[in-house]
Order: structure tokens, then sequence, then C-alpha cells
């Protein structure tokens, strides 16, 4: 339990500094730049709920750890928003920006749930020996407009806020995630 509290919060950190770059850098560079929080995670066996939750039936994962590894994801990667916040008043901006972007609403949730398929699909390759899922996938969401719920907390921990959307973008990266594990991982055929 300590060990995944420890990768959880490990995890939220790495996706944190991601978030940051993206909001000090904008576009064209920050999303490229924001892969290398998922890379860390990857490389480094963290615990990041998003990039877990599609591999739930796949792997064996418990439905117990997923929840506190959501938990800790969610409040570590607060916090770390919340420490950026106090280093650069440019990112504030930016990050106040974001969210006063955000709705909850269908559009959203939908925004979510192919963020979802997009992160399960960037690890899913990863796991298969290639960064390419990741260096391309994590650019391709953050161009989209595709919510992501632990980056989303980020930004709204450097916004010093809260928005209800936070809970869409959770419930859609989760179902985006199951939903391609499931049409994908059938039965293989010799």
């Amino acid at each position: 339990m300590k060990e995944l509290i420890k990768r959880s919060a490990a995890a939220a950190l790495m996706i944190a500094l991601g978030d940051y770059v993206l909001l000090k850098m904008g576009n064209p560079l920050g999303p490229i730049l924001f892969s290398l929080g998922l890379l860390a995670v990857c490389y480094l066996e963290l615990q990041l709920f998003t990039g877990k939750c599609g591999f739930l039936f796949e792997s064996g994962l418990k439905i117990k750890d997923l929840g506190i590894m959501l938990g800790i994801n969610l409040l570590a990667g607060y916090a770390a928003g919340l420490f950026f916040s106090f280093l650069d008043p440019e990112v504030v901006t930016a990050a106040a920006g974001k969210v006063a972007s955000w709705s909850f609403s269908f559009a959203f949730f939908g925004k979510a749930v192919l963020c979802g398929v997009i992160m399960y699909v960037a690890v899913k390759v990863f796991k298969k020996g290639s960064p390419l899922g990741i260096l391309f996938g994590i650019p391709l969401f953050i161009f989209c407009g595709f919510q992501h719920c632990i980056a989303n907390v980020i930004t709204l921990g450097v916004a010093r806020t809260f928005d209800a959307s936070l809970l869409l973008a959770v419930a859609g990266n989760f179902l985006g995630s199951l939903l391609v594990s499931w049409l994908t991982c059938g039965e293989k055929k010799a």
C-alpha cells in the first residue's frame, strides 16, 4: 500500500512537470515536451490512473488499488499545481484561462473519452516496446483539446480553483480506456 501511494504521488509529479511546461510554453512546443511526463511514468513504472485504468481487466489490477491511485494522483496533482502557482504568475493566468474554457457538458465528456482512448493506446504501444505511442499520442490529445483528468487537476491547482468538469474528465478517461481495451483485446486467432 505504501509503495502504491508513493508511486502514485510520483506519477502525479511527472505529469505536473509536463503540465507546467505546457502552461508556460503553449503551442506548439508545450504539447511535445509534455510527453516527457508520461515517458517518465512508464519508464519509472509509476502509478498513473489514466495509464492503468484501461488495463484493469488485462492486468489483474484491483479496483480498490485503482481507486487509491486515482485519489493520490488527484491530491498530489492538485498540490503540485498549487506549488507551481507560487513560482510564476504567468502560468496562473494561463491556467485560469484554460479552466474558464471548460464546461460540464457532453462535448467535454466526449473529449475525455477520446483522451482515454489515446492514453490506453500510448501505454499499450509502450508496453510492446516503443515510446512512439507516447511521443505522438500526448501531443495529439493536447492539440485536439481532449481532456486528461490528472493534467486537469494540476491545472486547477495552478489556477487555485475547482471545477466540476473534473468529474467528467475522470469518468471519460476511464470509459475511453476501458472501451478501447475491450474492443481490441479479444481472443487472438492463430
